[in-house]
């Protein structure tokens, strides 16, 4: 079993990306800025939020945190968006989720200018992705393509069971893992909380892919010899063994599962940590694609 380790993989990614930023402001340019914007107090959010501000800093990007109050109207939301599409020394723009009720997802999402999209969650940027155009990929899912691209699995002809259909995560990995592309070329099979037999599907698989948000869900008995396994949950379980009473598990029984893997992905320390070094590549990406003049 070798583990897909998220911390050597996005320490090396963001290396190339810190060196390239570097290179642009020694010809007198400005840096990439990314502005993310948090709505309400939720604790997992503020984290989210903290360490993609700590990365751009890293990277040498500028960024803005922009926070508001949990009440806040969604017009003064939308007419922010609308002042950030328009100011061209801003590259990226990111809406930490989830939202309060009061404030559609979808209208802020569908808000935000396509090119300045960098969590790639846009209906343009997705419908590209699905045409295989040039565009912004979903983090999450982009992050798991640059790991597997980074360790230089073969999963050409393999088949692929995601396990969730979020629009953030299990229906574009479906989408990236069958594409002909490398990495690529997979046969999908997409599954969710209706799927029934889940654990035939899961048995029949080359790659598990676990987004489907419950602790420990994939077990021992669901995995085949030498599969591989990118596990995208992350869920508080109780611990008497930690000062905060809690600890992070993923999607998939790792103590389990490890044995029987070729590949596994750990949690925490796996995709979590590439999902923001791919926030970071896609704003890059904008940075250099709206500034090519």
């Amino acid at each position: 079993m070798q583990l897909l380790d998220g911390k050597v993989v996005s320490q090396h990614i963001k290396s190339e990306i810190k060196k390239e930023v570097e290179e642009i402001i020694a010809t007198g340019k400005r840096a990439p800025h990314l502005v993310a914007i948090l709505v309400g107090e939720n604790p997992a959010s503020k984290a989210y939020v903290g360490s993609k501000v700590k990365t751009c800093a890293e990277l040498g990007f500028e960024s803005t945190l922009i926070t508001y109050e949990a009440d806040l109207q969604e017009e003064i939301l939308l007419q922010k968006i609308a002042e950030l599409n328009n100011d061209a020394g801003i590259d990226g723009i990111l809406v930490q989720l989830p939202l309060p009720k009061h404030i559609s997802e979808n209208k802020i999402i569908e808000s935000i200018s396509p090119s300045k999209d960098v969590d790639g969650f846009h209906p343009v940027n997705l419908g590209k992705m699905l045409l295989s155009l040039p565009t912004f990929i979903p983090a999450t899912p982009f992050g798991m393509m640059l790991m597997l691209q980074h360790y230089g699995i073969p999963i050409s002809g393999k088949h692929c069971v995601v396990i969730g259909r979020s629009n953030i995560v299990g229906t574009p990995m479906s989408i990236l893992m069958s594409r002909n592309s490398e990495p690529g070329n997979c046969t999908v099979t997409l599954c969710h909380s209706k799927t029934k037999n889940i654990k035939e599907f899961c048995l029949q698989a080359d790659i598990i892919i676990a987004a489907i948000g419950r602790p420990k869900f994939v077990t021992a008995d669901m995995v085949k010899d030498g599969a591989i396994i990118l596990d995208v949950g992350i869920n508080r379980i109780e611990s008497t063994e930690t000062k905060s009473g809690y600890r992070l598990v993923g999607d998939v029984d790792f103590d389990a599962v490890a044995e029987k893997c070729s590949y596994i992905t750990p949690v925490p320390g796996g995709v979590g940590l590439m999902t923001i070094c791919a926030l970071m590549k896609n704003t890059l990406l904008a940075y250099l694609h709206n500034n090519a003049s």
